[in-house]
């Protein structure tokens, strides 16, 4: 089995905004699809892997989410890349519906969605990456057995700076954004 790139959607695709309530809110981080691209004319793996609590809490329905990840595979399309699977985490404790009011094993940093990606799309955990702007994304990395990549985009430079110094779990590679993160993980994959 290869390894592959397991990436967090908001603040790592996307600019983080919060909850993406709207359409509208939705907007491509620059050079994202460009890094998706990058890793798909290498033939890696591509899989989102993504908490959407908001869903979960009502603040938008499932609907919009299916919006959103169009809209995403839209904009990579533009750029002839594409992802390989968007798995995502709808539970949270205090839930509005019953059906998301769950203690899962997905929601990041749990490895639900990795495990379930992995098996899935044939990629090996252990060579595997995880890149994404919070710590919760860092720790999956580390709990499922894949390296940890930092990005400084949505709430990474300030997950960097104010949390990161106390946290036992630390990134093997921080980046300034996708592209160089993916930049990083092409070398280090020796492709």
């Amino acid at each position: 089995m290869r390894g592959g790139v397991f990436l967090d959607r908001d603040g790592t695709i996307n600019e983080q905004m919060g909850y993406i309530n709207h359409i509208d809110r939705f907007v491509m981080l620059p050079d994202a699809a460009a890094a998706i691209k990058l890793l798909n004319d290498h033939e890696v793996p591509v899989a989102v892997v993504t908490n959407q609590s908001g869903l979960a809490r009502g603040y938008f329905p499932a609907e919009l989410l299916d919006l959103v990840h169009r809209k995403m595979n839209d904009a990579l399309s533009k750029v002839s890349a594409h992802v390989d699977g968007i798995f995502i985490c709808p539970h949270h404790p205090e839930a509005k519906e019953d059906k998301y009011r769950i203690d899962c094993n997905c929601r990041k940093p749990k490895t639900g969605l990795f495990d379930q990606a992995s098996a899935e799309l044939g990629i090996d955990l252990h060579k595997s990456y995880v890149v994404g702007d919070r710590w919760s994304d860092l720790k999956a990395a580390v709990k499922c057995g894949a390296t940890p990549v930092l990005v400084l985009t949505g709430y990474g430079a300030g997950d960097y700076e104010y949390i990161g110094p106390t946290q036992v779990v630390q990134p093997a590679y921080v980046a300034k954004n996708l592209m160089e993160a993916v930049t990083w993980i092409i070398e280090d994959m020796g492709i």
